[in-house]
């Protein structure tokens, strides 16, 4: 099964990550329904059979069209699928939102899939990071390598796009899928984490899709203002009536009391700009 043919090397890389899960006895996969744990469930149920599970956490930050989605992809890799209920809301580092939010995240995450291992009889959890993560902010791969966490597609050494090269040649639904962040991640530094102002990035973030957005997101500032973020080319749509006024009256609804359209347009990660400094250094240097 598969669309085309894949370029030599993404074949080579394809067969190293079947041989680095073959490897293991068995694999609890980090799985958000993303295209990278989509790819990394895909080929454990290929190398491991029923030795590999596909483990999604739920919580407020998750949307809830996201864990349907990632329900869905399981059934359809006829991967083994445990929906874990999180705790991060729980933790006042967390709610504090001062730029390692993503650490406490993953924390949370891999020490309750680290509880379920020995219940699964399974000895290695496994996540979707590939080789483009490592350029980024990511204070979640620093809990990951203090949970021992694989990334087999670092491993394999996995680009972004050889991902989705890949995702499509085993016809996988989510092999042009933008990347869905979790709710919490539109939240501005400094600004507390509530299930509220994440129910309203979700609400406000679902209108825009209806709208016929695909990717976009809505940056939820001090302030109740939504910064909104929309490819360039739907700039000037958005900008327009009745468009125009519609969002902003919706956005109002939910709360937001500014409304402000991003004229750089849709970029990932852009609150990472108002992250200390001090923290990108101290993280780096743990990830060195």
């Amino acid at each position: 099964m598969g669309v085309g043919q894949l370029l030599p090397d993404v074949a080579a890389k394809r067969d190293r990550l079947l041989a680095i899960l073959g490897e293991m006895s068995g694999v609890a996969v980090a799985f958000s329904g993303g295209i990278d744990s989509t790819v990394v469930a895909k080929a454990a149920a290929l190398a491991l059979g029923p030795m590999a599970v596909a483990v999604t956490a739920d919580s407020p930050s998750v949307p809830r069209s996201e864990l349907a989605t990632a329900r869905q992809i399981a059934e359809l890799l006829g991967i083994r699928h445990v929906v874990l209920a999180t705790e991060e809301f729980e933790n006042p580092d967390y709610l504090r939102n001062d730029g390692t939010r993503c650490y406490h995240c993953k924390t949370e995450l891999y020490s309750r899939i680290e509880t379920l291992l020995p219940e699964l009889g399974l000895p290695v959890i496994a996540s979707g990071a590939n080789l483009d993560d490592q350029g980024d902010y990511r204070p979640g791969l620093t809990a990951a390598a203090e949970h021992h966490v694989r990334h087999p597609l670092q491993e394999a050494g996995f680009t972004k796009g050889d991902v989705r090269a890949l995702a499509l040649h085993w016809e996988l639904p989510t092999w042009d899928k933008p990347a869905a962040p979790c709710l919490s991640s539109r939240l501005a530094p400094g600004l507390a984490v509530t299930p509220e102002r994440t129910r309203r990035v979700e609400e406000a973030e679902a209108f825009l899709h209806s709208l016929g957005l695909r990717e976009c997101r809505v940056r939820y500032h001090e302030g109740d203002l939504a910064r909104i973020e929309v490819p360039a080319s739907e700039i000037a749509r958005l900008a327009s009536d009745p468009i125009r006024g519609d969002v902003a009256r919706q956005l109002r609804r939910l709360g937001f009391k500014f409304i402000a359209l991003d004229l750089d347009g849709f970029r990932s990660g852009s609150l990472n700009e108002l992250v200390p400094l001090e923290l990108k250094v101290a993280y780096s240097r743990t990830l060195a």
